[in-house]
């Protein structure tokens, strides 16, 4: 056998190459790194109070579902991309808290309103907000504690 024909055994088509990434690839790839580099950010740095970066997420998770849920200050959006965005925002500093907090986002301490977040979502259209419903749900770590609420897992059921 030559190089050539090696090479041409070897080779992975885009079919293959696709099917594999179902099983390596990450679904949310961004949001991982980003979950990373704040873990990697808050055991580095020691002296500084695990709170700070998780009230610091845990407001911004706040002022989107109050930008959201009240009528006043949703009427001010012109463009839906920005409650779009808003309601990306929310869930990814969710998913962010989660991931750093010791207990996460949806136990009872949590200083984020995890009902109030997701009947925010909730009341959009579904095909808006499904896949940020099922990041929620897929991409969280203490979704399935038991310090989760039965009502809250029943609401992203």
């Amino acid at each position: 056998m030559n190089n050539q024909q090696l090479e041409a055994e070897n080779e992975v088509n885009n079919e293959m190459a696709n099917r594999m990434s179902l099983f390596y690839a990450e679904a949310t790839p961004m949001l991982k790194t980003l979950s990373n580099a704040t873990t990697k950010f808050v055991s580095e740095n020691k002296t500084l109070p695990i709170e700070d970066t998780t009230d610091c997420l845990s407001t911004m998770a706040c002022v989107c579902r109050v930008m959201l849920e009240t009528p006043e200050y949703r009427c001010r959006f012109t463009n839906t991309d920005t409650m779009l965005f808003c309601m990306r925002v929310m869930v990814g500093v969710i998913i962010l808290y989660d991931h750093v907090h010791p207990v996460g986002a949806f136990a009872k301490t949590s200083k984020i309103d995890m009902k109030g977040c997701i009947k925010v979502l909730k009341d959009q259209p579904s095909n808006s907000v499904e896949g940020l419903l099922n990041a929620l749900r897929y991409t969280t770590r203490h979704l399935n504690d038991d310090s989760t609420s039965k009502q809250i897992r029943a609401l992203l059921q």
